[in-house]
C-alpha cells in the first residue's frame, strides 16, 4: 500500500466532508424563535429569514417555542446538532436576564454566537404634568423623593427593570417597580394613572408622545434617540457605562463549525443592511447593529455580568 496515496485520499475525503466546502447549505434550515408568533423578535426574524433564504439559496423553516421568558425555546435549542441546519433567533433577555431570576438548563457556553442584528433603547416616560422636563431633572426628582414614584416594567427581573435599576442604583434612587405582562400592558396602566412612570419599548409609547399624553425623559442607550427629543441618553448624563439595550441576534448550537459561523455572519450582515430591512426596523424604532462571532460572545458576557450585579443588588 502506498501510504502517500492513502494519506492523500484521506485528506481529500476530509475536504469533501466539510459542510462549507460542500456548498453549505444543501437542505432547509430550521430557525427556532423562543417566543410566540407576532411579537417583536418573531416579526424581525421572519423578515430577516426571507432575505437569508435568497442569499443562502435554501429555505428556512421557522419554529416558535415560547414560554419562560424565552428559556423554554433556549433549553430546547441547545440540544440541536451543530451542523449549521439549526439556528436560534433571539433577543438578549433569555440569555443575559432570565438566568438571573430563573434556574435554566443552559448557559452562554451552550451556544455559538454568530451575529447580532438590531437594537433599540428602552425609555422611561411620565405624564405631561410631571415636575421635570429633562433626563437630569427626572432623576433629580426621583432622588429627592425616595419610594414616592412607581414605574411599570416588563416583569420582575425583566430587562426593563434591570435596565432602570442600573441607572437608579448608580444615582441612589429608590423607585417602586410594578411588573406587568409586557410593554402594552405597562402602557395601559400608565395611561390609566395606575403607575407614575412608563418603562418599556419606544415603539409602544411613541404614538402617545406625539399626542402629548406622555413625555419621555430618559432612554437606556448611551446616545440620544431622535424620535424622543426630550429624552436624555446616558452619555449626556455621564452614565454611558450603564447602557442597557434590547437587541436581537442569531446564534448556533455549541461547537458550530467556525467556517459556517463566518459564512452565516457575513450573510446576516449583508441582509441586515439591506435597505428594505433597515426601513422595516425603523418602523419598529430599531436600528441595524451587527456584532459578529467572538465579539458578540464578549458582548453577551459583559451584559450578563453587569445585570448579575444589578440583580444581586435587588435581591432577586
Amino acid at each position: 500500500m502506498d501510504i502517500k496515496v492513502t494519506l492523500a485520499g484521506l485528506t481529500a475525503a476530509a475536504v469533501l466532508a466539510s459542510p462549507v466546502l460542500a456548498e453549505y447549505p444543501e437542505r432547509a434550515i430550521e430557525l427556532t424563535i423562543p417566543a410566540g408568533a407576532g411579537g417583536g423578535t418573531d416579526t424581525s426574524a421572519r423578515k430577516l429569514a426571507i432575505l437569508l433564504e435568497e442569499a443562502l439559496g435554501a429555505s428556512i423553516a421557522v419554529l416558535n417555542v415560547g414560554g419562560g421568558g424565552g428559556s423554554v425555546g433556549a433549553s430546547q435549542f441547545m440540544q440541536a446538532k451543530p451542523d449549521g441546519y439549526s439556528l436560534f433567533a433571539t433577543w438578549n433577555s433569555p440569555l443575559t436576564t432570565v438566568p438571573q431570576v430563573q434556574n435554566v438548563a443552559y448557559s452562554l457556553d451552550s451556544f455559538t454566537p454568530i451575529a447580532s442584528t438590531s437594537e433599540t433603547a428602552y425609555t422611561l416616560c411620565v405624564n405631561a404634568d410631571f415636575p421635570a422636563g429633562s433626563g437630569e431633572e427626572f432623576l433629580s426628582e426621583l432622588a429627592a423623593n425616595p419610594a414616592k414614584y412607581t414605574y411599570g416594567n416588563d416583569g420582575i427581573g425583566g430587562t426593563m427593570q434591570l435596565a432602570a435599576e442600573r441607572i437608579f442604583q448608580a444615582k441612589g434612587i429608590e423607585a417602586i417597580a410594578i411588573p406587568f405582562g409586557g410593554a402594552g400592558e405597562t402602557l395601559q396602566n400608565f395611561l390609566g394613572g395606575h403607575v407614575d412612570i412608563y418603562g418599556g419599548s419606544i415603539s409602544t409609547v411613541l404614538p402617545y408622545v406625539e399626542t402629548g399624553e406622555a413625555k419621555c425623559l430618559l432612554v437606556t442607550s448611551a446616545s440620544d434617540v431622535p424620535a424622543l427629543p426630550m429624552a436624555s441618553g446616558l452619555e449626556a448624563l455621564g452614565m454611558a457605562d450603564k447602557e442597557t439595550l434590547l437587541w436581537r441576534a442569531i446564534l448556533g448550537p455549541k461547537d458550530l463549525d467556525p467556517a459556517i459561523v463566518t459564512k452565516l455572519a457575513d450573510i446576516i450582515e449583508t441582509a441586515v443592511n439591506d435597505p428594505s430591512y433597515v426601513e422595516f426596523l425603523a418602523t419598529k424604532g430599531e436600528v441595524p447593529n451587527v456584532v459578529k462571532g467572538d465579539d458578540l460572545g464578549a458582548r453577551l458576557q459583559a451584559e450578563f455580568d453587569a445585570l448579575a450585579k444589578v440583580s444581586k443588588g435587588l435581591g432577586l
